[in-house]
């Protein structure tokens, strides 16, 4: 049975284990659609070029990246060494310094969006949500996203099937658990969701990285994830005959707008 300390460390063990994959990471991993930063701008009411955006849990840069291409003046956060090396290389010219979104280290009321693209999930919500609170300005928003596989699409859903046999683990309910993570934000801040739907077509290659990238696959080991990625070839090819994937995504956006400052109306 597992207890909750070995939760705990299983939880860290993955988020680190991305250290040793960074470039596998970035070269392979999907990006996020522009429909996603529309919906941000729409749902915040600002455009993204000029705001001041912190980015966090940046991992490679991915989402940094299209924030910087619409124009905000980004930061990012990462505590991964190996995951911040590889940001540099990606993206010199983007500040990224070295720290967690328990603890941010930024003042007070000076951002106007915080975004956690796929990283949400590896905080400890309790310290993170003030943390958010305190370093958004008031009517600064909070934006949590996730790419989850489209499971309604057949191809897709047989191979999550084939990964819950193998790893014991329910894809389907970590999909349901994200969009449960509304409940962070009780009697602080109202979330609104907003999903969107996307699809990338890769080459078979690029699909299997993208799928040894996960934690789950860094922490089995080498030998049984290359068993598994070259079983997996063989199923995928029965689909995309040609190697050429169409991997179909639903980005699961969160967003939380702190309150807005009120205005003093003159009586006089």
């Amino acid at each position: 049975m597992t207890t909750p300390r070995d939760d705990q460390v299983t939880h860290s063990a993955r988020a680190h284990s991305f250290n040793a994959a960074a470039a596998q990471y970035a070269a392979n991993r999907p990006s996020y659609p522009p429909a996603l930063f529309d919906a941000i701008e729409e749902l915040t009411g600002r455009p993204l070029a000029g705001s001041r955006v912190v980015d966090i849990g940046a991992g490679t840069g991915i989402a940094t990246a299209r924030l910087h291409a619409r124009g905000a003046d980004v930061i990012a956060l990462e505590p991964g060494e190996g995951m911040a090396a590889e940001f540099r290389r990606a993206l010199p010219g983007v500040p990224v310094v070295r720290g967690s979104g328990n603890a941010l280290p930024f003042a007070s009321h000076r951002a106007d969006l915080l975004t956690y693209a796929q990283s949400w999930h590896w905080t400890d919500p309790a310290r993170a949500v003030p943390e958010a609170v305190r370093v958004l300005r008031p009517g600064g928003a909070l934006a949590l996203w996730w790419n989850t596989s489209a499971l309604d699409v057949p191809w897709i859903a047989e191979a999550a099937d084939r990964a819950a046999r193998h790893f014991g683990f329910d894809f389907s309910a970590e999909k349901r658990n994200l969009g449960a993570h509304t409940a962070d934000f009780a009697g602080r801040l109202d979330v609104i969701r907003h999903d969107v739907r996307w699809s990338r077509r890769v080459p078979l290659d690029t699909h299997l990285a993208n799928l040894g990238s996960h934690s789950l696959f860094l922490l089995q080991g080498e030998e049984r994830s290359a068993a598994y990625l070259a079983e997996e070839r063989r199923h995928v090819l029965d689909v995309f005959p040609d190697g050429t994937v169409e991997e179909t995504y639903d980005v699961l956006l969160l967003l939380a707008t702190t309150p807005a400052p009120t205005r003093r109306v003159s009586t006089a």
